[in-house]
């Protein structure tokens, strides 16, 4: 099954935000889809690949895994045959500056896994894929568009018992050249919330509900990481990042995920949004979703999120249930 062309013109149009940009699409798939895939009714389904696409293609010289998990331990205990790890501590970040890594750090980075703008990149971790949504969203700011998702992730893959390895492969150096980091198109800054709220642009809050409110700083189950206040950006949207997905850790079908972000919380695909949580890696889910499962045009991750909202000396907020 092919689709047509799904990538939004290179020149703003009325309907496009000024920021848009060619979205992500494997080469490798030559824009086809899988039926299981296609039927779930997304704007952009070439950005997901199944599982047994990825088993038929594990020695396809054309393609690269990636499994980036919450748990950095996690790949060194089995990992998809051929698979490389990307640490999003270690890997992704700048190591004293709290930012992302620069232009010549991706380019290094990319050339160590062999990787180039001719090789399909397909992410997958743990946790409903939470932290390959945000490695992914990491490799958009550089533009590097060859790219999908496992739908299902590491957890889908281990429940069909399907092949895993210890052994760390080794790949061939790649001559990549990075583009410029690009952060306005899909980033926004502590500054872009607060003209964002003058704007009334809509905020969604991917956090748990405790957070939300201002019961817990931190996550339940984990421990709190320097927040000094609890709550939420006003006007925000609560919405949990996990419900987005499946039991088995498969993003939710089209039609779901509308029920769930427009029928009950009343945005639309021309909205300008910021989705939020702790640091930027739970809403780089919701971003995900938003952007390529439901074809919205102008979604932006705010990765400062509550860890920067919740320490800025009279930055607004509120608590309770009520947005």
């Amino acid at each position: 099954m092919r689709y047509p062309s799904l990538h939004p013109p290179s020149a703003p149009t009325a309907m496009t935000p000024a920021t848009a940009t060619p979205l992500a699409s494997p080469l490798v798939t030559g824009g086809a889809v899988d039926p299981t895939i296609a039927a779930k009714g997304y704007v952009h389904p070439d950005v997901l690949v199944t599982t047994d696409w990825l088993a038929q293609h594990l020695g396809d010289p054309h393609v690269r895994v990636i499994e980036s998990d919450e748990d950095v331990l996690l790949y060194d205990t089995g990992h998809i045959p051929g698979a490389q790890k990307v640490d999003w501590h270690q890997d992704l970040n700048d190591p004293v500056v709290r930012d992302y890594l620069s232009r010549e750090q991706f380019e290094a980075l990319l050339r160590r896994l062999g990787i180039d703008e001719s090789t399909t990149v397909v992410f997958y971790g743990d946790k409903n894929n939470w932290w390959a949504t945000y490695a992914f969203w990491v490799f958009q700011l550089f533009g590097f568009t060859n790219a999908a998702i496992l739908d299902g992730g590491r957890a889908k893959w281990e429940s069909e018992a399907r092949p895993m390895e210890t052994e760390v492969p080794h790949y061939a150096a790649s001559g990549y050249t990075a583009h410029a980091r690009s952060d306005e198109r899909i980033r926004a800054f502590f500054a872009d919330v607060r003209q964002h709220l003058a704007n009334r642009g809509k905020l969604i809050d991917v956090r748990s509900p405790q957070e939300y409110t201002g019961e817990k700083l931190h996550m339940p189950d984990y421990p709190q990481e320097g927040t000094l206040r609890g709550g939420h950006i006003p006007t925000a949207r609560s919405v949990p990042w996990a419900r987005a997905a499946n039991p088995d850790g498969t993003f939710k079908s089209a039609a779901d995920l509308r029920a769930i972000y427009e029928t009950e919380q009343g945005l639309r695909p021309n909205d300008d949004v910021i989705a939020y949580c702790r640091i930027g890696e739970r809403s780089s889910h919701t971003w995900f979703v938003l952007t390529y499962l439901l074809g919205y045009g102008h979604v932006r991750n705010y990765d400062g999120s509550w860890t920067e909202w919740g320490n800025a000396v009279r930055a607004p907020i509120n608590r309770g249930e009520k947005p």
